[in-house]
């Protein structure tokens, strides 16, 4: 299934089941109420950006807008997952595994090709992620604090602080996410 029909009907669910017209969910999430209305009809192609604004206003985990599916087991495969793309094709992001709420994480492959950057907003208050660096040099800033790190290296920080992923090397960087959502 199309990622825009799927972000189209979970958005319109999450908005309706907090009985909020389109006008109030802008302002909770500081997304246009037009920009609301072409995502619900499927009429538009949401950045990465615009999904957490969504996410973070609605107080909702970012998978819970792209998520297919509620089986308690389920195989990703590669050529099944709807990619968001950033960056002008630099930065991909595959999301692998949906936010459970027992569970209380989500994970995502990411794919920074040389030179490819995100600035990320920040997540729910509490939110951590954990990357692991499968191959590549990337730059992660968090707040403040610039960490650079190589094939082999993980670190965990806040997310709920603006940070930003950046390609410092020449090869494409690989890496893992899981955002941990500390409730």
């Amino acid at each position: 299934m199309n990622v825009n029909i799927i972000v189209s009907q979970n958005l319109r669910k999450i908005r309706e089941r907090r009985k909020l017209s389109l006008d109030a969910a802008a302002l909770l999430t500081g997304v246009s109420r037009s920009m609301l209305a072409q995502i619900e009809k499927g009429e538009a192609n949401p950045t990465i950006s615009v999904m957490w604004k969504i996410a973070n206003g609605f107080k909702v985990s970012f998978f819970s807008l792209i998520e297919n599916s509620e089986e308690p087991t389920a195989v990703i495969r590669c050529e099944g997952i709807a990619p968001l793309i950033e960056d002008d094709g630099k930065y991909t992001n595959y999301p692998t595994f949906p936010y459970d709420e027992k569970k209380l994480f989500e994970c995502y492959r990411i794919v920074i090709d040389p030179s490819g950057y995100l600035d990320a907003q920040p997540h729910l208050e509490g939110t951590e992620e954990y990357l692991t660096v499968f191959s590549g040099n990337v730059e992660i800033g968090t707040g403040d604090i610039v960490h650079q790190l190589t094939t082999g290296d993980s670190i965990r920080f806040k997310s709920d602080v603006a940070h930003h992923y950046k390609n410092i090397g020449k090869e494409t960087v690989n890496l893992n996410m899981l955002i941990y959502y500390n409730k």
